[in-house]
């Protein structure tokens, strides 16, 4: 992905794609997928704790949005300071949520799913009986 593209243009493309995978989800054709959807989120989440953060981390830094901000009135110091501990927060509640998503992925991976059409399979003598996936 280019870094010249604006960080309001990539929050937007996120919206965009999250949108679509809620819409995808709606049903499931085929539940093995879970397995990559989970392995998918996981980063993505961790990507947007990151970012919550960074985002945070403007308002943390008093010299910096000084040059930006207009005038440094008590309210905008507080306004600043409410912004950053609620990203900040959001943030860590995010890193919560990709634990979570972490332990559901590793779960799934010892659900077995049998076709409908090919339920000979389930009990093939090759399957791994341990959990994960067997090398």
């Amino acid at each position: 992905m280019p870094t010249s593209e604006s960080p309001a243009s990539v929050a937007g493309e996120a919206h965009t794609a999250l949108r679509a995978l809620a819409h995808a989800t709606r049903f499931l054709d085929d539940p093995r997928e879970l397995y990559s959807v989970l392995g998918s989120l996981s980063p993505a989440v961790a990507a947007l704790s990151q970012s919550l953060h960074q985002l945070a981390a403007f308002h943390d830094a008093p010299a910096k949005e000084a040059a930006w901000v207009a005038g440094d009135t008590n309210a905008s110091r507080a306004a600043r300071y409410a912004v950053s501990w609620d990203l900040h927060r959001a943030a860590e509640i995010l890193r919560h949520v990709g634990e979570s998503i972490d332990h559901a992925h590793s779960a799934e991976s010892g659900v077995t799913y049998v076709h409908r059409d090919f339920p000979a399979f389930a009990d093939s003598p090759t399957r791994s009986a341990g959990q994960g996936l067997s090398l």
